[in-house]
């Protein structure tokens, strides 16, 4: 490509020819028009100008350019996809919407840590034999799957007040 540029205070006009080594990058601008980031025969990299395609005289570059650009972007989209539909290695961890919660996991429940009623009902948060693991449970499911792990968290909470001395008539 040629880009002429006006220079020299003289009174004849002189043109100075600029080539260009390679195109770098391209981009699309605010006003949508392609842009070429170019480097230039005998400039060094800090040199290197945005030019519109309308300013280019260069048509051979740009399609090598052009179609390296799509080859790495067809290589990149082909990782991509080969990545996403490798299957899951056993054991790996999956989203929280994939997890299983509570008695659907199949683990036998140990205790009963603590209780809240955040969601609008008694919850009872859960720890499972065997695992670090715990899960909010409906009091109502655990009545019926674990009674005595409910039974025994009430136990262990609740408290006997002392019984009082009746005040002696006179």
């Amino acid at each position: 490509m040629s880009k002429s540029k006006k220079s020299s205070p003289e009174p004849e006009e002189t043109t100075e020819e600029y080539v260009v080594e390679k195109i770098i990058d391209s981009r699309v601008n605010a006003k949508g028009e392609t842009e070429y980031l170019l480097k230039w025969i005998g400039y060094d990299d800090k040199d290197n100008t945005w030019e519109p395609v309308g300013n280019l005289d260069c048509p051979s570059l740009i399609k090598a350019f052009e179609a390296e650009k799509a080859a790495k972007d067809k290589e990149r989209s082909r990782k991509r996809k080969a990545d996403n539909s490798t299957p899951e290695p056993k054991g790996a961890k999956r989203n929280k919407d994939d997890k299983k919660h509570g008695f659907d996991r199949g683990l036998e429940p140990e205790k009963i840590i603590g209780a809240t009623d955040s969601p609008g009902q008694l919850m009872f948060l859960m720890k499972w034999v065997g695992t670090d693991e715990a899960d909010l449970v409906p009091a109502k499911m655990a009545n019926v799957k674990c009674p005595q792990v409910v039974i025994k968290f009430y136990e262990e909470r609740v408290t006997w007040a002392a019984p009082v001395a009746e005040e002696t008539k006179n």
